[in-house]
């Protein structure tokens, strides 16, 4: 059984995801679409359809010796996210988007993960609709 990660307090004063005192800096995945069978609806459960996902990750700075063992590396994450997507029916982007952020705090490193997941085809007036969540590691 999986832990949940811990929430931020409810006040939006969320520390930032890049901060040179604070040791951090900014990895992000901009607009990565994957094929995703989602949704409660009957006509969402029989075809895939496409969801964008955006990912901003405050990291803990490592050494700069311009080695990739020493920074988290986003093809790493991405491929945790496609594998994601890809494993089956889930109801709601809500779950996804926890399964990502789950997949990216299991890096030590990662120290809060801010996922948004959007579905595109829901709506003929709308560009998407979705759900952004951020959570934090431990300690």
């Amino acid at each position: 059984m999986r832990t949940p990660r811990s929430v931020a307090p409810a006040t939006f004063m969320h520390p930032p995801l890049a901060d040179g005192h604070a040791g951090l800096r900014h990895v992000f995945v901009r607009d990565l679409l994957v094929a995703c069978r989602i949704g409660v609806h009957s006509h969402e459960k029989r075809r895939e359809q496409p969801v964008r996902i955006n990912l901003d990750l405050a990291v803990r700075e490592g050494a700069t010796d311009d080695k990739l063992a020493q920074v988290v590396d986003y093809e790493v994450i991405v491929e945790r996210v496609r594998r994601i997507a890809g494993r089956g029916h889930v109801n709601l982007l809500e779950t996804l988007a926890e399964r990502i952020a789950d997949a990216c705090l299991e890096d030590a490193r990662v120290r809060a993960a801010r996922v948004r997941a959007e579905k595109l085809d829901v709506f003929p007036d709308a560009a998407s609709v979705g759900v952004e969540i951020e959570r934090f590691a431990r300690g």
